[in-house]
């Protein structure tokens, strides 16, 4: 296979090449050439796909498959839809669970209407960006787009940092302010399975919107804060709070604690989608104390959560020492 990957040195799409690579495929990755690295064979080609112009080192290719993660401009993912219309029979574009439109319902599944959004836009939010990219791959490329609504990913390379927040956190050791309840279930999905199911289904030809993350319950909080201690050999003792505290100190969820939304939360649907088509397509999701182990060690060899590959930073993520230790102090002994 001839994979044509858009981008390709960041977090997922860095995870595509890479499977790629395992599978012996042909692997061509397309960018400006000033984030990262690509594995040894892989053939890049430099453009800016915002620029006038930028596309035309894809002139003249062809590929059986091309990925494409972009979460800007919409018409980006417009251009280079077009651009690639006679090079490429398939186009991947790894899209969001971000695109539905609130109040959304847990347990809701692809059928779930999606917010506005314009395919030829210059710019929006993150869920009318990603919404016009799934527009723009569609108005090009029909049935033969395939529209990844990937959830919350982990794994090694992860550039926004909410599991390695947690690592960190617990690598320090002492008590560590844990949201409960324990058992409350998260969905997420590791970056490598992510990769496989892409290409997979890539590979077939699969058409159509899929909601790619893991089931609910796959993992719980317990689980994953208990795989957190254990990988990284901390002393850290896990204080299991209520969310009601925790929710009138001013905590947010997902960004102050990550990964965490309790129940009743207006974006519990975040933990709580209907993933049974990405399944019965062929979604396998490892456990939960791999994903962990494996963040870990990539973390010790990196040193920090990289910058984001050509987008703007995001703002960091997790709760300052002092404030956890206020919180901390609050509660019964």
């Amino acid at each position: 296979m001839r994979l044509l990957m858009l981008g390709g040195t960041g977090f997922v799409g860095g995870a595509v090449v890479a499977e790629a690579v395992r599978r012996d495929w042909q692997v061509t990755v397309f960018n400006r050439g000033v984030h990262g690295r690509v594995p040894d064979g892989v053939h890049r080609l430099r453009g800016d796909r915002t620029a006038p112009d930028g596309l035309a080192a894809l002139t003249g290719g062809e590929w059986d498959l091309v990925v494409d993660t972009w979460d800007g401009a919409p018409r980006a993912v417009r251009d280079a839809a077009s651009a690639l219309e006679g090079a490429v029979p398939h186009y991947v574009y790894v899209s969001s669970g971000s695109v539905y439109a609130p109040p959304v319902a847990p347990g809701s599944g692809e059928e779930a209407p999606t917010v506005l959004a314009d395919p030829d836009a210059d710019d929006g939010d993150y869920p009318a960006n990603k919404a016009g990219g799934e527009r723009a791959a569609t108005r090009v490329f029909g049935e033969r787009a395939l529209l990844a609504r990937a959830g919350l990913i982990l794994g090694p390379g992860e550039d926004i940092g909410r599991l390695p927040w947690w690592l960190n956190r617990i690598a320090r050791g002492g008590d560590v302010l844990a949201p409960g309840p324990r058992d409350l279930p998260i969905q997420y999905v590791d970056v490598r399975d992510l990769a496989t199911w892409l290409l997979d289904r890539g590979a077939e030809g699969v058409g159509g919107a899929y909601n790619v993350v893991g089931r609910t319950g796959h993992a719980t909080m317990g689980d994953l804060l208990d795989a957190a201690v254990a990988a990284t050999g901390s002393d850290a003792t896990l204080r299991w709070t209520a969310p009601e505290p925790i929710l009138a100190a001013g905590v947010e969820p997902w960004n102050d604690l990550p990964v965490w939304i309790p129940r009743g939360h207006e974006y519990r649907w975040l933990q709580e989608r209907d993933v049974e088509r990405a399944y019965a397509a062929g979604l396998v999701c490892r456990p939960v104390t791999e994903t962990v182990a494996d963040t870990w060690r990539w973390l010790r060899e990196v040193g920090r959560v990289p910058d984001r590959a050509g987008r703007p930073a995001r703002a960091p993520v997790g709760l300052a020492p002092e404030r956890e230790a206020a919180l901390l102090a609050a509660l019964p002994a």
